[in-house]
């Protein structure tokens, strides 16, 4: 016997009750026949997969002989009834065990609404007729159609053996079965597949016009046994079709069927599928059958993008995992969650990735939504991005019904559909790697489709109370869990007290709220956030490429003379410019698919979430949102949050920063109080973060959420950041706090970083400063936290001092570069590039600096007005008066010639608003006498011709009103008055001796202390300024606080003498050369005599 024999007996087999049938095997009569397919039986094996009728006793089949004959046949096609050369060859009987017949229990009329019989019409007939119309049956050679035109199968075999038994030659269920394998092993072109589906359908018709409980008709019965054999004919013509004479084809025949629609006489209906699955439990065959056929419909997906025609392939895995056995057996597939899949090929080697992988993202889809992207218009682009967004929300709509199926249909479904998430996000985390290759990860496309399901699994415990918050468990990370978080930078623990503190497994298991969220917040990590991050890259590369081709057309005259040269130029030209092409065909195509208002309202819901579960992990108590939130929050941070992955906050960050930036209407009032909150919270309790630039992030958020946008003068955060409480009490003091620490930052680009980070603080300070809350509550805590301002304010001062002389000496070199380029026409071409290339990173820096120094300059107009006090400290008034007299100089003195350039205004440069604000300077500090004695000692830029000067201008371009013109005079006045007594009281002290010198400003000491590792004595005013900058020792570099300084008492008592000793000296001078006066010869009195 052969191999495919064997294997045809072998399934032979399971029809028979577990007696396996050989081809030596006794046929005997059908009442003693073994027990044929209980594995045919129409008893559900899944609740899920119910039948359309109630359940029924279970029917047996028997493949056994008409003839009680003894035969032995080799062949094993002889068991299923093909006709043999022997006339007493045997045939198949597919029929309820213990008859070869089915006999009527009662003979009804028919009912309403089911098959009926005609007038005078017997059962018999009534059968022949209905089992002809549903097969296509004839036993008449000369009928060919039916009344409706349809072909008719004649089955000679089936009638030559009624006419051997002599009875009447009518189609019955007794007979069917031969029938059908007659009939379906002749069909030439169609497949008997195809046959037997159209049967099914019309069998399935007939059987649904019977009521639920119909088992005592006979019609019923009927029909209820030619569904059940043309159920197991279909199964056959999948598992065997060698049975009808068919090579069994290269591909899962079922696959083609379940990309029909269900209602077409091709395609698997909901009938078809519910017997199928039922059968799961006595037949494997069954399950193998559909399995492959999804297996291989996923195969054929992995090669099709959104240009192809997907949708059959959508639909029908949405309609199979309606089936809870058939959602089982998908999950237990090994291609479901195959071991050690490589990110780069999980999206075509997991059974889902195929499903997930469907995008308007992928390459050829893109150049159709975007050919040649840079001759269109924005209104075609838009229309386009609008397209691509209904097409997409359709497909992400349809996967999240798939999702949503299998998770609810069992405990192990949903446990092994959170495994293939989890494998999603853990094999891409190199996804947020510096430099990243496409081809070592899952796509763009795909992560997006993964991020906007878990998105929407999150919706159903969102809501606007938070009422479940508390389900989502902070120690789900430490249980085991999905999500890999090991190689991820930590909040505020490095890599060692991280791996202390998961090492501690917590008993229990997690619930499915946790899950899903956890592994939500890494899909965003991942997924949408990673291709933001993209997308903000290709941005650059593309403005750069734009930039090579325009120096590239430069270099076409050098080919035009040579033809061939010319053509390799104009090839590598236009590949570079398809590169481009491709460039903006994929940046518009992102664009189109993250501006999407439906799904980043869903992101900004689950962000809001996040945001509200990470304060509540913060708050003493863990009793947030219930309780209010207090700042400061407490020095000791909990180590659970300590040891989070980093991305749990910048994920918030990243989303609404690119929201706030790109669709800031789609924010609401309610989602902008938690967003304020988080700001503020972790700005005033920076300590709780170690990444300054993520707390830089947030400083963004407000910065953008102020931006004017859609007839609101202070963007979508603004009036929010004046009224909310919390605001109004604690941001001011994060802001200035945070200005300090990101003096440091740690990176290499540190310097630059901390002026573009205190732009955006600039710009949120004067969103509120018209807020007197804000400015009540800076005045009172100026002076319980002095030394805090003091630092503020130092660094302000160090801000305005460099972007105002890096501004001002740029423009000096503009003028200069200008003037050179305009009067030398006889420079020859590389003396004058090279000038210009010098005049263009001249004109550059003064953008840049510009724009900084007017900020810069506004914050310390608006500071001097609230904190005068803090401006005259010892340690900072003579810097601030320095900086004030140098530049006002620079401005208004001889060399202020030096700043004219053409067209100022490009640069941001407006000379007489610059001037008007540092005059607003001085005026803001005039009452205090300290500042006005610094102006005086001012020896380098202090000059009163300055000032009077700076008075003209000010009169001529209208720039100060009579009284601050008044007032400004005044102070010019004051200035002349202390410069002149300050010189005179340096001139009466005389030499002063090197011991009472600052040995640093080489000034007398007023308050000398001792330095406590150098032991040099420095006065305590000089050291306090250069510990703000710097906290060490200026003599040896040793840490130094200005705590740690020592009074030097006696040599302050020194000074003190020696100060009095020359004020007595100066004294003593005075009175002498008084009392000497009236006895001069000079004639020093007036001669009042008469004569």
């Amino acid at each position: 016997m052969s191999d495919a024999d064997k294997i045809r007996n072998k399934r032979l087999a399971k029809l028979g009750s577990g007696a396996p049938l050989s081809t030596e095997a006794t046929s005997a009569p059908s009442e003693s026949a073994p027990s044929a397919s209980q594995s045919f039986s129409s008893q559900s094996a899944d609740k899920t997969a119910s039948p359309e009728r109630p359940e029924e006793t279970k029917a047996k089949i028997n493949i056994s002989s008409s003839s009680t004959s003894v035969t032995t046949s080799p062949n094993p096609f002889a068991q299923l009834g093909m006709k043999q050369n022997n006339s007493e060859g045997q045939r198949i009987s597919i029929s309820p065990a213990g008859s070869g017949v089915i006999t009527p229990l009662k003979r009804e009329h028919p009912a309403s609404g089911r098959p009926s019989s005609r007038a005078g019409e017997s059962l018999e007939t009534w059968e022949d007729r209905i089992l002809g119309a549903i097969f296509r049956l004839t036993l008449k050679a000369d009928v060919t159609q039916d009344n409706h035109g349809h072909h008719l199968h004649y089955v000679g075999s089936v009638r030559d053996d009624l006419e051997e038994q002599g009875v009447t030659v009518k189609l019955s269920t007794a007979v069917l079965d031969q029938a059908i394998l007659e009939a379906a092993s002749n069909l030439g072109v169609t497949t008997p597949l195809d046959y037997l589906l159209a049967c099914w359908k019309r069998v399935s018709r007939q059987y649904k016009g019977f009521k639920a409980g119909s088992t005592e008709d006979a019609k019923y019965n009927i029909i209820k046994e030619a569904r059940r054999l043309c159920m197991s004919y279909c199964i056959f013509a999948v598992t065997m079709p060698d049975m009808f004479g068919v090579e069994p084809p290269a591909s899962n025949p079922l696959t083609p069927h379940l990309l029909v629609d269900p209602e077409d006489d091709r395609g698997l209906c909901h009938e078809f599928l519910s017997e199928a699955v039922s059968r799961f439990a006595e037949d494997d065959t069954v399950k193998e059958a559909l399995m492959g056929a999804v297996e291989e419909m996923s195969r054929q997906l992995s090669k099709m993008t959104m240009n192809d025609d997907y949708k059959p392939y959508i639909h029908a895995l949405r309609n199979i995992v309606r089936y809870g056995p058939l959602v089982n057996a998908i999950v237990e597939s090994p291609q479901f969650l195959p071991q050690d899949v490589p990110a780069g090929t999980l999206e075509v080697e997991t059974l889902l990735g195929p499903f997930f992988q469907i995008s308007p993202l992928q390459a050829d889809v893109t150049i159709n939504y975007f050919s040649s992207p840079k001759t269109r218009d924005k209104g075609y682009i838009i229309n386009s991005q609008r397209a691509l967004r209904m097409t997409l929300q359709t497909h992400q709509t349809d996967l999240l019904d798939i999702v949503n199926q299998i998770i609810k249909k069992s405990k192990e479904a949903r446990e092994k559909m959170l495994d293939w998430f989890a494998l999603c996000v853990n094999v891409n985390h190199k996804r947020r790697a510096m430099q990243v290759d496409q081809k070592s990860v899952s796509s763009d496309g795909f992560m997006i489709n993964v991020t906007v399901c878990l998105d929407q699994l999150c919706e159903p415990f969102m809501d606007a109370t938070f009422s479940k918050i508390d389900r989502i468990d902070a120690d789900y990370l430490r249980r085991h869990p999905r999500v890999d978080i090991k190689e991820e930078t930590k909040l505020n623990a490095d890599q060692s007290a991280s791996d202390r503190f998961y090492s501690q497994d917590v008993s229990g298991t997690s619930n499915f709220i946790s899950e899903i969220f956890f592994l939500t917040l890494a899909a965003h990590h991942y997924g949408s956030e990673a291709t933001i991050v993209k997308l903000d890259q290709l941005e650059k590369d593309l403005n750069h490429m734009e930039k090579q081709i325009l120096k590239f057309e430069l270099e076409r005259h050098k080919y035009v003379s040579n033809p061939g040269q010319l053509r390799m130029f104009e090839t590598m030209l236009k590949k570079y410019k398809d590169q481009i092409d491709k460039g903006f065909s994929y940046k518009y195509a992102v664009q189109g698919v993250l501006l999407d208002d439906l799904s980043q309202a869903r992101s900004m819901q689950f962000m809001r979430y996040v945001i509200v579960w990470l304060l509540r992990l913060v708050a003493p108590g863990h009793s947030f949102p219930a309780q209010p939130l207090k700042l400061p929050l407490p020095e000791e941070q909990p180590e659970v949050f300590r040891c989070l992955p980093e991305y749990f906050l910048e994920d918030v960050v990243g989303n609404f920063k690119f929201i706030m930036r790109q669709m800031p209407q789609i924010i609401t009032s309610t989602q902008s109080d938690e967003l304020v909150m988080l700001c503020v919270t972790f700005l005033r309790s920076s300590e709780y973060i170690k990444n300054p630039y993520l707390k830089s992030g947030l400083i963004t958020i407000l910065f953008h959420g102020i931006w004017p946008v859609y007839n609101r003068s202070k963007g979508i955060l603004g009036d929010l950041l004046n009224s909310l409480p919390f605001a109004t009490e604690h941001l001011l003091h994060a802001l200035m706090q945070f200005y300090i620490e990101v003096e440091n930052t740690g990176a290499h680009t540190q310097f630059y970083d901390k002026f573009n980070i205190r732009y955006e603080i600039f710009q949120i300070i004067k969103c509120i400063w018209s807020n007197t809350i804000y400015r009540e509550h800076l005045s009172q805590e100026a002076k319980v936290n002095l030394d805090f301002f003091v630092r503020f304010v130092n660094l302000l001062l160090n801000d305005v001092t460099f972007v105002l002389d890096e501004s001002l000496s740029a423009f000096v070199q503009i003028h200069t570069l200008q003037e050179e380029l305009a009067g030398s026409a006889s420079l020859d071409q590389a003396a004058r590039t090279e000038k210009e290339e010098a005049l263009a990173g001249a004109q550059g820096k003064a953008k840049s600096y510009m724009q900084l120094t007017n900020e810069t300059v506004d914050m310390l107009k608006l500071f001097t007005d609230a904190l005068a006090e803090s401006f005259t400290m010892p340690e900072i008034v003579q810097r601030l008066a320095d900086m004030l007299d140098y530049n006002l100089d620079a401005m208004v003195g001889p060399k202020s010639v030096n700043l004219k350039v053409e067209n100022p205004a490009e640069y941001g440069f407006n000379p007489k608003a610059l001037l008007a604000e540092i005059i607003d300077v001085y005026l803001n500090l005039k009452d205090k006498e300290n500042f006005v004695l610094a102006v005086a000692r001012d020896g380098r830029s202090y000059r009163p011709a300055n000032f009077e000067k700076a008075t003209i201008i000010l009169k001529k371009w209208g720039l100060k009103s009579n009284e601050e013109l008044l007032a400004w005079t005044a102070l010019g006045q004051r200035f002349k008055i202390a410069k002149e007594t300050d010189d005179q009281a340096e001139e009466d002290l005389g030499e002063v001796p090197d011991e009472f010198l600052d040995p640093l400003l080489a000034t007398l000491m007023e308050d000398p202390v001792v330095l406590p590792t150098s032991r040099n004595s420095v006065d305590r005013s000089t050291i306090r300024s250069i510990l703000l900058s710097d906290p060490n020792d200026p003599f040896n570099r040793s840490p130094l606080k200005i705590e740690d300084v020592i009074p030097d008492v006696e040599l302050k008592a020194k000074i003190e003498a020696f100060k009095q000793e020359r004020k007595d000296a100066k004294l003593n001078a005075t009175i002498a050369t008084a009392t000497t006066a009236p006895n001069d010869g000079g004639g020093g009195a007036m001669d009042t005599s008469s004569g």
